[in-house]
C-alpha cells in the first residue's frame, strides 16, 4: 500500500486484512477437519509441476488464464534457461526465431508527409540507434535481438528508459510477489500497477546489481509505466506477465534429453564385451572374491575365475524403432516452438525444394505476425515516439509534436529464399500486373524506397562523372 494511503486508512486497510487472514485461516482449518477424496489440484503447465508423469493421474483441465500464468511463469522461466543453455534444439530454436524475427535489426522509415522532414527524422533516429543501449555494449538492433531471445526464453523482456537510452532489466527483477488491490478500484498483479480499467501505470522492480550473486530482500521500486518497455505474448485475457514460448516443449525435452542417456548408457553397457574363463576343476572353496581386486568388465578384457564361481551374463535388448522416435520428438518439439524442422535440427537429408518453399512460408507467417503484432506496438513505436519527442523538445529536429511527427514504418529484414531468381521474376510479373507497388516489393527487400531511390540517384551521377558503363543501365527504374 506504500505511497497510495494515508496512516489512517492504511490502518483501517490492516484491520481489514488482519479479519481476512483469520477468516481465511479458519476456513483452512475446516477444510483440513473434513474428508476430501477428490484429486488434488494441479498446476495446469505441465512445465511447471515437478510431476514428471504427463498427467498425474488427475483430470485435464485449465484455470483462468491469469492465475495459471502467475503460477506457471517462475518455474517455468528458471526451467526454460537451463534448456536454452544445455540442450541444442531448445538453443537452436531460440535462435532460429530471434534470427528471422529480427536478423540485422528492423529499421524505421519515416511517413512524414514533408519529404525533407522526413530525411530529418530518419537521420535523427538512426543516429539515436546507435546510442540507444546505456551499457554500450550493442545498438538498438541489439536491444531488439535481446527483447526477443528473453521474450522466448523468460517469456518476457523489459527495459528502462534512463535519460534518452534503455537498460534492460531481468524479468526476475519485476516483484511477481507484489499483488495487492489499491484504492479506487486501481490494483496491482505480479509487480504490475494497473488502473480500474486495466490500463498500466507503473512497474514495481527491486533493485539489484549486476554483481549480486545471491538473491536480497528490498523494498521494490516503484517505476512510471512511460518509463518502461514490457515485451510479452500475453496468454490470453488478465494475464499481466507473460510465459517462455518454451513452456509447451520443456517436459518433451527432458524426456528427450532422458531417452539419448538412456540410449547412450545402453550402448555403453553393450559395448563391455569380455571373455571370462571358469575352471572348474579348481579345488578353491568358492569363498574368496575374484574381483577383489577392483577389476571390472572393460572391452576386450579377459578374467580367469576360480572353480566354485558362476558366471550369469546379462544381454541388454536394443530399443527397436529408436531413429522414428527420436524424429518424432524433434518434429514434436520444432512444432511446439513454432521454428521448421530443418532449422531446429539442422536436418536436410528429406527435404526439397517443395518441401523447404512451403515450411519457410508458414514460418515467415508467423514471424510477421509476431513482428507486426508484438515487437512493433510493444517495443518498436514506443521508441520512436519517445525519442522523436525528446528531439523535437531539445530543438534537435525542428518539427511539431503531431501525428505526423509519429508516423512511422517498419521494415523488417528481407528473408532469404530457396531460389531467388524464381522470387525476383514473379514479384516482376506481380510489379508489372499491377498487383504489386515498387514501395512493397522494395520493402520487402528490407529497404526503405526513399534511400534506395537516393542510392540509385547516387550512383547514376557517379557512373556518369566517372564515364562508368556497366551491364544494365535500368537497373533500378523497373
Amino acid at each position: 500500500m506504500r505511497g497510495f494511503h494515508d496512516a489512517g486508512s492504511l490502518a483501517c486497510t490492516r484491520c481489514a486484512a488482519a479479519a481476512a487472514g483469520r477468516a481465511a485461516l479458519m476456513g483452512l482449518l475446516d477444510i483440513f477437519k473434513r474428508r476430501d477424496d477428490a484429486p488434488k489440484a494441479v498446476r495446469s503447465y505441465e512445465a511447471a509441476t515437478g510431476v514428471q508423469r504427463r498427467f498425474g493421474g488427475g483430470s485435464q483441465s485449465f484455470g483462468p488464464w491469469a492465475a495459471e500464468a502467475s503460477a506457471a511463469r517462475e518455474p517455468v522461466q528458471r526451467r526454460a534457461r537451463h534448456f536454452a543453455v544445455n540442450n541444442p534444439l531448445a538453443h537452436s530454436g531460440v535462435t532460429a526465431w530471434t534470427t528471422a524475427a529480427v536478423g540485422a535489426g528492423i529499421t524505421a522509415t519515416s511517413q512524414h508527409p514533408n519529404p525533407e522532414t522526413r530525411k530529418t527524422l530518419d537521420a535523427a533516429f538512426k543516429a539515436w540507434t546507435r546510442r540507444a543501449d546505456l551499457e554500450e555494449l550493442t545498438d538498438f538492433a541489439g536491444l531488439q535481438a535481446a527483447a526477443v531471445r528473453s521474450e522466448r526464453i523468460d517469456g518476457e523482456a523489459l527495459f528502462r528508459w534512463v535519460g534518452n537510452q534503455l537498460q534492460a532489466i531481468p524479468a526476475e527483477m519485476l516483484d511477481m510477489a507484489m499483488t495487492r488491490d489499491l484504492a479506487g478500484g486501481a490494483f496491482i498483479a505480479n509487480g504490475v500497477e494497473l488502473d480500474a480499467l486495466g490500463r498500466r501505470v507503473a512497474y514495481w522492480v527491486n533493485p539489484a546489481k549486476p554483481s549480486d550473486q545471491f538473491p536480497t530482500y528490498a523494498q521494490p521500486i516503484r517505476i512510471p509505466a512511460e518509463d518502461v518497455l514490457h515485451v510479452y505474448r500475453p496468454t490470453g485475457p488478465g494475464a499481466v506477465r507473460g510465459v517462455s514460448a518454451l513452456a509447451n516443449v520443456l517436459l518433451r525435452l527432458s524426456e528427450l534429453d532422458g531417452l539419448e542417456d538412456a540410449l547412450q548408457t545402453n550402448a555403453k553397457v553393450a559395448a563391455l564385451l569380455s571373455v571370462i574363463l571358469t575352471n572348474e576343476n579348481s579345488m578353491d572353496d568358492g569363498t574368496g572374491d575374484p574381483f577383489a581386486e577392483g577389476q571390472s568388465l572393460e572391452p576386450g578384457a579377459m578374467f580367469k575365475i576360480p572353480g566354485g564361481w558362476k558366471v550369469n551374463t546379462t544381454a541388454p535388448q536394443q530399443a527397436q524403432q529408436v531413429a522414428e522416435f527420436l524424429s518424432h520428438l524433434s518434429r514434436s518439439i520444432a512444432a511446439g516452438l513454432d521454428v521448421p524442422e530443418h532449422l531446429l535440427t539442422g536436418d536436410l537429408r528429406q527435404a526439397n525444394y517443395s518441401s523447404l518453399r512451403a515450411a519457410l512460408v508458414s514460418f515467415r507467417q508467423k514471424i510477421e505476425s509476431y513482428q507486426f503484432h508484438t515487437l512493433v506496438p510493444q517495443l518498436l513505436n514506443p521508441v520512436w515516439r519517445r525519442v522523436m519527442t525528446n528531439a523535437a523538445l531539445s530543438g534537435e529536429i525542428d518539427a511539431p509534436l503531431n501525428d505526423d511527427l509519429f508516423a512511422v514504418e517498419w521494415i523488417p529484414p528481407a528473408q532469404p529464399w530457396v531460389d531467388p531468381l524464381k522470387d525476383a521474376e514473379a514479384t516482376l510479373k506481380l510489379m508489372g500486373a499491377g498487383l504489386l507497388s515498387r514501395r512493397q516489393a522494395v520493402a520487402s527487400l528490407g529497404y526503405s524506397i526513399d534511400e534506395l531511390d537516393s542510392e540509385i540517384a547516387a550512383d547514376r551521377a557517379r557512373e556518369s562523372a566517372l564515364n562508368l558503363t556497366f551491364g544494365e543501365s535500368d537497373n533500378g527504374n523497373a
